[in-house]
C-alpha cells in the first residue's frame, strides 16, 4: 500500500498489490509483484488471462503465462510471437532487473483449483503454483524448459 495525496483533499492508502507475494532477486534486488503482473497482462492482451511471477533468490525475474480462452484457440506459433513482441516492448520500458521480465513460459496446464493453485474467489495463488510448478521454474530460469521466451533487441 501507498499513501496517496491528492492535493490535500483526499488522503489514504492506495492498494498495489500483496506484498507477501513481492520477492528478493539473487542480487538483493526487490521485485514488487503486484505491479509487474499487471503491466504484463496489460501488455499481453488480449491473450494473457493472468502471471505468475518467479525469480526468488535468482538472478533475473521470469513469468509463467496463463493464457485466456482465445488464446488456446490460436496455433502455439501466433500465441509466441504475440507474446515475443510482448516481452519485447516490456524490455524496452524496464528501469533494472527487478522491472524487466527475462523469460517467460506459457503454461499448458491451467491453475488447479484442487492443488490450492486457485482459491475460492478465482483469483491465482501465487505461491500455491510455485510450490506446485517448482520443476518447471527451477527449467524456466535453467533455460531447460522447452518454448522459453527471452526478450530481443
Amino acid at each position: 500500500m501507498k499513501w496517496i495525496d491528492d492535493n490535500d483533499i483526499h488522503q489514504g492508502l492506495k492498494f498495489d498489490g500483496r506484498i507477501a507475494e513481492d520477492f528478493k532477486l539473487s542480487t538483493g534486488t526487490f521485485v514488487s509483484v503486484g505491479p509487474m503482473r499487471g503491466r504484463i497482462i496489460a501488455a499481453g492482451a488480449p491473450y494473457v488471462q493472468d502471471v505468475v511471477i518467479t525469480g526468488l533468490n535468482m538472478k533475473e525475474v521470469g513469468a509463467m503465462v496463463i493464457p485466456t480462452m482465445s488464446a488456446r484457440a490460436l496455433d502455439k506459433a501466433a500465441l509466441h510471437a504475440h507474446l515475443q513482441n510482448t516481452v519485447n516492448e516490456l524490455a524496452k520500458t524496464a528501469t533494472g532487473s527487478a522491472s524487466r521480465v527475462a523469460r517467460l513460459i506459457v503454461l499448458d496446464e491451467p491453475p488447479s483449483i484442487d492443488k490450492g493453485e486457485v482459491t475460492d474467489k478465482g483469483s491465482i495463488n501465487q505461491s500455491s503454483v510455485l510450490t506446485h510448478r517448482a520443476d518447471l521454474v527451477d527449467a524456466l530460469h535453467a533455460d531447460t524448459a522447452s518454448g522459453i521466451i527471452k526478450p530481443k533487441s
